[in-house]
C-alpha cells in the first residue's frame, strides 16, 4: 500500500456551491429542450455516430445545392432542426463528459488515499488495542465491524 500522496487539493465550499449552482442553472436552462429516453428506445433507434455525422452534414449541403432531391415524405424542415440541434449539444455534451470524467477521477483518487490513511489508522488502532490500551478498545470495536471478513465456505460438491 503506498504511502505517497498524489492529490492535495482543498476545494473552498464556495466554490463547490458555486459550481453546483451554475450545473442546476445549465440543467434548467435546457430541460425544455432535452427528452430522455428509456434503454429499450435507446436501443431500437438509429444512433448518429463519429462516422454518420459527415453524412448528415453532407446531406444538408447537398440539400442546399440541390433541393429537387428531396423525397416529398421527407421533412426537410425537421431534418434541418435535428441537425442544428445535433451540433449545438454535442460540444456540450464532449465539455459535460470530460467534467464529469475528471470530477470522477478525483473522486477515486481521493477516495483511494482518504481510504489507504483510513486503514492506517485503523490498523495503529488495532495494535494498540492488542497491547492493552483501554482508550482503543472502542475505537478499535467501532471500527472493526467495517472490516469483519465474511469466510466464503466451499459448498459441497454436488454429485
Amino acid at each position: 500500500m503506498s504511502t505517497q500522496n498524489q492529490i492535495s487539493v482543498e476545494i473552498p465550499q464556495s466554490v463547490i456551491a458555486e459550481v453546483h449552482q451554475k450545473l442546476q442553472e445549465c440543467k434548467a436552462l435546457l430541460a425544455p429542450y432535452l427528452q430522455a429516453l428509456t434503454s429499450a428506445e435507446k436501443e431500437s433507434i438509429f444512433k448518429m455516430g463519429d462516422k454518420t455525422v459527415a453524412t448528415v452534414q453532407k446531406v444538408k449541403s447537398y440539400m442546399a445545392t440541390n433541393p429537387e432531391f428531396i423525397p416529398n415524405y421527407m421533412n426537410a424542415t425537421e431534418f434541418l432542426k435535428d441537425e442544428a440541434l445535433v451540433t449545438a449539444l454535442d460540444p456540450l455534451g464532449n465539455l459535460a463528459t470530460q467534467l464529469a470524467s475528471d470530477i470522477k477521477d478525483t473522486v477515486i483518487l481521493a477516495g483511494s488515499e482518504a481510504l489507504a490513511a483510513a486503514m492506517f489508522y485503523y490498523g495503529a488502532a488495532k495494535e494498540a488495542y492488542d497491547k492493552g490500551v483501554p482508550t482503543a478498545a472502542p475505537i478499535y470495536e467501532d471500527l472493526s465491524q467495517r472490516f469483519i471478513r465474511r469466510s466464503y465456505k466451499k459448498l459441497p460438491k454436488k454429485e
